[in-house]
């Protein structure tokens, strides 16, 4: 063990956070995201809600700001917000502070994750809670 890592962050996501350049993009999948069809790497992390591990990861993954919506969720069939987003959000903000998400259609999300460098599949049990971030440069 390590001092100061969320232990929720198993060793396979921290060596994929590691490995991820500038550009490149991370999905946290929920509990009916089909992660294993669509990853090229998958880190698996059932039992955890997506939040959870999103707070986690924000600990130490910086957003893009090279571009202008580096965060994108899935889309509702309705239109409608999910409720898990300003969840989502509020930790983003209170990580990296205020960000732009952007909507992405079910299938273009689908795209989306078939391109990133790695999914993360969760249980999480709320509908629409998958999102993807792109990782940005570490400046200190």
């Amino acid at each position: 063990m390590l001092k100061g890592i969320p232990s929720i962050l198993n060793p396979d996501l921290l060596k994929i956070m590691m490995e991820m350049g500038h550009g490149d993009t991370l999905v946290i999948g929920d509990g009916n995201f089909p992660a294993a069809a669509c990853a090229k790497r998958l880190v698996r992390c059932d039992g955890h809600g997506a939040a959870e591990l999103l707070d986690a990861i924000m600990t130490f993954f910086p957003l893009d700001t090279y571009v202008e919506k580096p965060v994108a969720v899935m889309a509702t069939a309705d239109g409608e917000d999910a409720p898990i987003w300003k969840e989502y959000q509020q930790i983003i903000a209170r990580r990296e502070g205020e960000a732009a998400f952007e909507q992405v259609e079910r299938f273009d999300f689908y795209a989306r994750a078939r391109d990133a460098y790695a999914v993360i599949s969760t249980g999480e049990g709320a509908l629409y809670a998958n999102i993807i971030l792109t990782k940005g440069v570490v400046i200190e």
